[in-house]
């Protein structure tokens, strides 16, 4: 048997051994005009116990069926140029969906919570009525986990309060203070940097995408710019309070629930409960963060080997270090575009260190800078700050534009062409860091060239913490996240998509043949690169929607006490997500149960 194929048998063992012991009754959700959908009496009661704050959903572009020049058409259309507006909006997701996957369809009801009780209200009222149940904060979820059609979405978005702790002491624990940060589970990480590094001259490890939310990276693992140096957004999680299937309101941290704890922190979002609060551990700010770029083009096939080779040569002597994150892309036009960035470093370090590269490109003739070499430090402090950056970095980022939004609430232009795109494929794989070894790397620049030649490539050495320092990876390795992240010295991305491409959105089609024929191609450049890195690992949050293996590849062997600690909270599977922890028990709509 393959090692995957065994790793998998025994990740699925603690659910078979469970049902086979209590003969679990098979289950079917109730949906909309089904005998067992509640009635307007039930929903009413619902709506009273949370204080008036239950809402009827209807598809964002419903209003479009009467003309797209109708009032209603027009402002969902004009959401999709503002993310923040987009995710202020119960029925919208950041991502419209993925060709022959799934599309954005909104839930039947939501419950805007605002509190924990409305969150447990809302749970107590699913299971009861044994409806589907979709969580969602910030809604940038790739693999449409925070949407499903006929559900009840506990929608967190206005629990997004933020207090900056300078002694933090969890729960039931003894330990020494330390600074921390208690966040809503509906802040998102603008509003995290806004209070800690703006404001208070500290840092939190989080998300790069501003407008995601604080809960659901956590829980996924949570990569940032910077976590070559802080390691991940789960791993610095304190304390959370979190509403779990049977309604009850619990407090997990190192002291107390320390399973449940230890599942919030990478075992996925949204499979064994609510998180209603998060406390996150901070860390004393560098001198400055900033960012690098350029993009070099090649005179052809052979040149272009050369340079990715050279890329791969520079990278593993120069920059595999804590003090380097974010992309480096080779792309089949025989390009090279890097967009980087760095921590407590100055402009003049900078460019010492790549004036090696530099010099070995300007002395060739068949290369040539598309984007020219340049370099921006900043104040660590003023990263985030957008009237700062403003005056002395205009054009890096995009504010909301919306009259009373907070000044904070900005996002980085380059995440912009996200807001609402459609998936044709999306896979990663976790490189590891042996391939950098001087013996490995001709090997691993020949298989990123032939990737290239089918799909553009991404190199995102954040998310591969191979080379952060030593306590970071042990805090990492405290989690659930797949171990194989703490050999890895990037998480390799292969993606693409158009549109925004929601239903009944005027021009809103999808051109199939197309999508079906990108997703091919996005395959076979994984297939290419993978030759070289034939087991790794894939980030939860950034994967492929159809990956067979996913429990090994998300979770490795972390997955068999991720499925048991899922099973000890919530045994008849409320919580569901695709390719979720206990998700193989359910049909792939996560409306019935197919195992006993």
């Amino acid at each position: 048997m393959k090692r995957r194929s065994l790793l998998k048998a025994a990740a699925a063992l603690p659910f078979a051994l469970t049902d086979m012991a209590t003969a679990a009754p098979l289950l079917r959700r109730v949906r909309p005009g089904d005998p067992g959908w509640p009635s307007a009496a039930a929903w009413d009661g619902l709506k009273r116990s949370v204080d008036g704050r239950l809402v009827k959903l209807d598809a964002p572009f419903a209003g479009c069926a009467a003309g797209a020049d109708t009032p209603a058409c027009t402002a969902a259309l004009a959401r999709l140029k503002n993310g923040f507006d987009m995710g202020d909006q119960p029925n919208f997701t950041h991502t419209s969906g993925w060709i022959d996957a799934w599309s954005s369809q909104p839930s039947a009801y939501a419950v805007a919570a605002r509190t924990t009780a409305d969150v447990a209200a809302a749970v107590d009222f699913a299971r009861t009525h044994n409806l589907r149940l979709v969580v969602k904060g910030g809604g940038h979820s790739y693999q449409g986990t925070s949407d499903a059609p006929g559900s009840l979405l506990v929608w967190t978005r206005h629990m997004n309060d933020v207090r900056v702790e300078p002694a933090f002491v969890a729960r039931n624990c003894g330990a020494a203070p330390q600074p921390a940060v208690t966040l809503g589970a509906g802040a998102m990480w603008i509003d995290a940097y806004d209070a800690v590094t703006t404001r208070a001259g500290r840092y939190v490890q989080g998300g790069g995408c501003t407008s995601v939310g604080v809960a659901g990276l956590v829980q996924s693992g949570g990569f940032g710019n910077f976590s070559k140096r802080y390691g991940t957004a789960a791993a610095g999680l304190l304390e959370a309070e979190v509403v779990t299937a049977d309604g009850q309101v619990r407090i997990a941290n190192a002291c107390t629930n320390a399973d449940l704890f230890w599942a919030l922190k990478g075992g996925g979002g949204g499979s064994v409960g609510v998180v209603t609060r998060l406390t996150l551990r901070t860390h004393a700010l560098p001198a400055t963060f900033g960012g690098l770029f350029c993009k070099v083009r090649a005179a052809g096939d052979a040149a272009f080997r050369a340079l990715v080779a050279r890329f791969v040569e520079f990278y593993a002597q120069a920059l595999f270090n804590p003090h380097w994150g974010e992309q480096i892309v080779f792309n089949g036009d025989n390009t090279v575009d890097v967009s980087m960035v760095f921590q407590d470093l100055g402009e003049a370090e900078v460019t010492r260190a790549w004036a090696p590269l530099l010099d070995w490109l300007r002395g060739r003739p068949e290369y040539t800078f598309d984007k020219p070499f340049k370099v921006l430090a900043l104040p660590a402090r003023h990263f985030w700050d957008v009237a700062y950056l403003r005056d002395h970095a205009p054009g890096f980022m995009v504010s909301d534009p919306r009259p009373g939004a907070p000044a904070h609430h900005a996002m980085w232009k380059g995440d912009t062409d996200q807001e609402g795109w459609f998936i044709h494929g999306y896979k990663s794989a976790w490189l590891p860091a042996g391939l950098l070894d001087a013996h490995r790397r001709a090997g691993l620049a020949d298989a990123l060239f032939r990737s290239s030649r089918h799909w553009s490539v991404a190199l995102h050495f954040n998310k591969g913490l191979a080379g952060a320092p030593q306590a970071e990876l042990d805090a990492v390795r405290a989690t659930a996240t797949n171990p194989a992240v703490l050999d890895a010295f990037a998480l390799a991305i292969i993606a693409g998509g158009d549109g925004p491409h929601f239903p009944g959105m005027p021009g809103g089609a999808v051109d199939m043949p197309r999508a079906r024929d990108r997703a091919q191609a996005i395959g076979r450049a994984m297939d290419a690169l993978l030759a070289v890195a034939p087991h790794a690992g894939s980030y939860v949050s950034e994967s492929d929607y159809f990956l067979d293996d996913w429990q090994t590849a998300f979770w490795g062997t972390n997955y068999p006490r991720l499925a048991r600690i899922k099973r000890q909270y919530d045994r008849d599977g409320l919580f569901y997500v695709h390719h979720g922890v206990g998700s193989e028990a359910w049909s792939d709509d996560g409306f019935t149960r197919v195992r006993t």
